[in-house]
């Protein structure tokens, strides 16, 4: 397998599940500021010029969430979603989806910088942020893992989120979110994923 890749950018997602798989790949860095992506040979493996790009034998996926579920299923004895006959794979999926339509939205428009956003539409995505940090703040609360004992992809989703949020200074302080964070992110194969 060859994981297009480079850090800072969501294809951390991907990378640390390999590392928490621990099975072999080929990490293949794409210079994004040389536009790398933008490149004959890139557009051949995403006709949009983004990563990650996972490519596994002849198939390719891209999307880092789908890659990670795609991994997660391509290695069910790993542990890193719930059986499909689980009631879990419902939380599972419900997590999964979340941080794209609503978490991710708020950090992203809390996070831009310069141009002509008017502060009234980062405080909503300040507001819009909070109401969702607390719901999961709560969903948290005597939890290891946000579904439960076993850690999963839908953490690294999440944890890779709230990294992005606690950086963008959307998570202050301390509490369930900052500790369930910091807890992800001492795991050896995040340590791995993280490291440029």
């Amino acid at each position: 397998m060859k994981l297009y890749f480079a850090p800072r950018t969501r294809a951390v997602r991907p990378r640390w599940v390999l590392e928490e798989l621990g099975v072999p790949y080929e990490l293949v860095r794409v210079d994004i500021a040389a536009k790398e992506t933008k490149r004959p040979e890139f557009l051949r493996i995403h006709p949009l010029g983004q990563i990650p790009v996972l490519i596994d034998g002849d198939m390719s996926v891209f999307e880092s969430i789908a890659i990670c579920m795609y991994l997660a299923d391509k290695y069910p004895e790993r542990g890193l979603a719930p059986p499909l006959s689980s009631p879990l794979r419902a939380r599972y999926y419900q997590w999964l989806i979340f941080c794209p339509s609503v978490i991710e939205p708020a950090i992203s428009q809390f996070s831009q910088h310069g141009g002509d956003m008017p502060e009234e539409l980062r405080e909503k995505a300040r507001v819009r942020f909070g109401e969702a940090a607390g719901w999961l703040a709560t969903e948290l609360q005597g939890t290891a893992y946000i579904l439960g004992d076993a850690f999963s992809v839908a953490d690294v989703i999440l944890g890779s989120n709230l990294n992005w949020a606690r950086r963008s200074g959307l998570v202050e302080g301390g509490g369930a979110l900052i500790d369930y964070v910091d807890r992800l992110l001492a795991r050896p194969a995040a340590v791995r994923a993280f490291a440029d």
